[in-house]
């Protein structure tokens, strides 16, 4: 039998069949139940229907969903941000005289990006933190430590004097955010079956777009307020969520893979049978269960050198990194920064202030709409054809936008680029926004997911804090007045992310675990993901379905031995 080496763990034999490099690996008596257990949660999980898999693990989904919630948070700020600066009270509070504009104040740019960096910042410095928190102290006692937290930073935002102590307070408050943007994504990809893991993770991207449509409501409602109460009750209102998620974090159960991952496997298998329906859910499922949690993770063990930040960028886990954190930064490169401006994005095209506020509101409902027709989506397309559609489609969009900049400004252009942009939310929301929590979760390593995810978001933050410099540049009267111009730029932007999507993101639907570990360490094609067969546990399974929907896929089977020793 000939070998040829595409990695540490895994060769080709003469049959063109991808197997695991067995040279040092001996089995025993142990060991073969372990796998055996193993392979039958596996091909549990993949025979089982959408429906089955919501009547076993419902408690999961409603713990996944509880959790999410803290990101409602995140969103909720976003819209005061970018909104507070066309506030009338709060120009007079902070702002600088501006003859000739409807207010007669303005934020310097200078500042507009300070406000919209702050949080950026301080959320880098969040995750670093919960990369290294998370996996030493388990998510639960991190996520309670953030909420305490966050509860004295926002009296620095509610009563600040001057423009320093809103963007201080910013960049504190974005220390817990960063914290729950990773925490509550690695939770729903962990604690959920294959079946409904897309679901769960694109949720999060609904809790960020309740916040935002929530934080545009009260900031409309606050509108008329002749007072500095005008701005900062809408800081206020952040604190009703600190009881309720405090509540939440504290009694819902771990992530059982954390507790794999730890040596705790009876834990592990205790948090299962809270997870799931004892009906549906036996004793049995749940050693199995454990089993290939436990089979997953030696692999991954042996597969890398270990499960530090530095671990992220070595042997197959580079590959995914570079994956993870471009999927996320493309969110941003999409365009997607203006709609994050959107009021001030519509005033510039020539809306009047009242109408662009309305306007805004239906803008930030997509957030919500999208999202749930993103599962319709969900149920029939992969995830890389999402995406990259998705970004495709964006690209076009804003092209229009950008030409229409070019026109005479009539009500009829300016309400067209209106329509436009709620257009290009939707879009963004059915497709890149919800998706992309989905690749995050299933691209990184079980070991390193915590990290993983933590750098993706950072290079989020970084691509963020570069969109807060330029996009209140691009569209600030004082600055560069590029006004829906500036939607040519985005659009070559976004059909540069396209040509990323087609040639490196990869397909990981219907996929466990275990079977993305080996079509990475097997340095598999982006493109073949979809149609190579995966048999984790050795066993030949050549009827197995990689998908409820997709039926048998054809092509290249990728293989693991299933004598390999385990550190119980």
């Amino acid at each position: 039998m000939s070998r040829r080496a595409i990695g540490d763990a895994v060769y080709q034999d003469a049959a063109g069949v991808i197997v695991a490099n067995n040279d040092r690996l001996v089995g025993n008596e142990i060991n073969e139940q372990v796998i055996h257990d193993g392979a039958m949660a596996d091909a549990q999980e993949h025979k089982s229907t959408r429906w089955e898999a919501f009547l076993t693990h419902r408690k999961a989904i409603f713990w996944s969903m509880a959790l999410s919630g803290a990101l409602i948070m995140e969103g909720y700020d976003v819209v005061p941000n970018f909104i507070f600066v066309l506030l009338a009270n709060f120009l007079r509070r902070f702002g600088v005289p501006a003859p000739g504009t409807e207010n007669g104040y303005v934020i310097p740019a200078e500042w507009q990006s300070g406000l919209s960096n702050g949080s950026s910042a301080g959320g880098i410095i969040g995750l670093f933190i919960n990369g290294w928190a998370a996996e030493r102290f388990g998510a639960k006692k991190v996520m309670f430590t953030a909420l305490v937290a966050l509860t004295g930073f926002v009296f620095i935002m509610t009563f600040a004097s001057s423009l320093t102590m809103l963007v201080v307070g910013e960049v504190l408050c974005g220390i817990p955010w960063g914290i729950f943007q990773t925490l509550t994504t690695a939770y729903a990809s962990e604690v959920c079956p294959i079946h409904l893991r897309g679901y769960l993770t694109a949720y999060v991207n609904l809790c960020w777009g309740v916040g935002i449509l929530l934080s545009s409501g009260v900031v409309t409602a606050t509108l008329n307020i002749e007072s500095d109460w005008s701005w900062r009750l809408p800081f206020v209102v952040q604190w009703v969520w600190i009881i309720p998620l405090c509540t939440i974090v504290y009694f819902c159960p771990t992530s059982p893979w954390w507790l794999v991952r730890q040596g705790r496997l009876e834990d592990a298998e205790a948090s299962l049978r809270r997870l799931t329906n004892p009906e549906r859910f036996t004793d049995q499922d749940a050693r199995n269960t454990v089993a290939m949690m436990v089979h997953t993770t030696e692999l991954e063990r042996q597969a890398t050198a270990g499960a530090s930040y530095i671990d992220c960028f070595r042997k197959m886990d580079r590959r995914r990194t570079e994956i993870v954190m471009l999927t996320f930064a493309m969110q941003l490169l999409s365009g997607e920064n203006l709609i994050g401006q959107g009021v001030q994005f519509l005033q510039q095209a020539g809306i009047s202030n009242q109408l662009s506020f309305d306007l805004n509101m239906v803008l930030n409902s997509m957030f919500i709409i999208g999202t749930i027709f993103s599962w319709g989506l969900l149920s029939v397309f992969g995830r890389r054809t999402l995406y990259t559609s998705g970004m495709a489609c964006m690209a076009v969009v804003l092209f229009i936008i950008g030409g229409l900049g070019f026109a005479t400004q009539t009500s009829q252009i300016t309400m067209a680029i209106g329509s436009l942009l709620i257009a290009l939310n939707f879009v963004y929301n059915a497709t890149l926004g919800p998706i992309c929590y989905t690749l995050i979760a299933e691209v990184s390593s079980t070991r390193l997911r915590q990290k993983s995810i933590v750098l993706s978001r950072i290079a989020y933050q970084i691509m963020n804090i570069i969109c807060g410099i330029i996009v209140p540049r691009m569209l600030s009267p004082t600055s560069w007045n590029w006004g829906p111009k500036s939607g040519i730029f985005w659009a070559v932007s976004a059909t540069l992310s396209t040509l990323y999507c087609v040639l490196r993101l990869p397909e990981t639907r219907g996929r466990s675990y275990g079977e993305l570990d080996m079509l990475f360490e097997s340095n598999v094609p982006a493109w073949r993901f979809a149609t190579t067969k995966v048999d984790q546990f050795g066993y030949h399974m050549r009827d197995h379905k990689v998908s409820e929907d997709a039926g048998e896929v054809k092509g290249d089977t990728v293989m693991a031995d299933r004598r390999r020793e385990y550190e119980l």
